[in-house]
């Protein structure tokens, strides 16, 4: 089990969300989807974790859109996480960026192409957060022993290990939901992210995706046993700057949850 302030998350514990806009375009949409989504899972009674990225470094196209200047859109999470009392959490893709994001996010994200950068992994670890690995597409579940035990050697045990598709054939992605039962025998809480799991990557001059594949992602998740559910949502995808054909339209959470909060129930119950 691992404590997010004073969220807990593992051990057969309700799942925790892990969700907001895949990039901050600016502050009022992040602030706004932030407020949205912590509303709706104050009403469900879902712990919440705000997630958002500072900067998207890999992008399909050289114009894409990257994010806004650093420090302002470290200081839109401080604000959020001030203002709504909620964890936060936020890639890092350098070991130069650690220090000043650690100073704001409670939680250090590892990117899915970077989440065998050993150093990148030794930096995050030192810092004493918590660091979540995104389980790359190339990697088999088995393979994220060895990434669990680079972090391990800085002594920090606080870490969440994240399945998010798997590279099937060309411009495609698979979910093997064995995954979630390898990873968790590691001991570590598993988390699915349900959105990037329905990418199409690199279709043409940006990635695509299968929107309508969210929900039943979240659903076999939620029956295998998840400790959390990661979700990337917008109040208006088709506006998105980044992953916009596979965000989660906003008004589309509360049903989702509604599920997969039932499903997460009644599973975790017969354990």
């Amino acid at each position: 089990m691992v404590n997010i302030n004073k969220i807990k998350i593992g051990n057969n514990l309700p799942f925790v969300l892990i969700a907001g806009p895949c990039v901050i375009e600016n502050e009022k949409t992040t602030l706004c989807t932030a407020e949205a989504i912590k509303k709706i899972t104050d009403e469900l009674n879902i712990p919440f974790v705000f997630k958002s990225s500072y900067k998207k470094a890999n992008r399909t196209s050289v114009k894409s859109f990257v994010g806004i200047h650093f420090d302002k859109a470290l200081k839109i999470l401080e604000k959020i996480k001030k203002e709504f009392c909620i964890p936060v959490l936020t890639d890092i893709h350098s070991e130069n960026e650690i220090e000043s994001v650690s100073r704001v996010a409670d939680i250090l994200q590892i990117p899915a192409f970077l989440c065998r950068q050993t150093d990148l992994l030794i930096a995050a670890g030192r810092t004493g957060k918590i660091v979540n690995v995104k389980k790359g597409q190339f990697l088999a579940p088995q393979d994220m022993k060895h990434i669990i035990e680079k972090i391990e050697t800085t002594k920090n045990k606080k870490i969440l290990l994240t399945e998010r598709g798997t590279t099937f054939g060309y411009h495609n992605l698979v979910v093997d939901m064995r995954s979630l039962q390898i990873m968790k025998e590691f001991g570590y809480p598993v988390i699915m992210d349900a959105t990037h799991a329905v990418q199409l990557p690199s279709k043409g001059s940006e990635s695509g995706g299968e929107r309508q594949f969210i929900f039943t992602l979240a659903k076999a998740a939620a029956a295998v046993g998840i400790d959390g559910l990661f979700l990337e949502v917008h109040p208006d995808p088709s506006k998105a700057l980044s992953d916009a054909e596979s965000q989660l339209p906003l008004d589309m959470l509360k049903k989702i949850l509604t599920t997969v909060k039932q499903i997460d129930g009644i599973v975790k119950n017969e354990k």
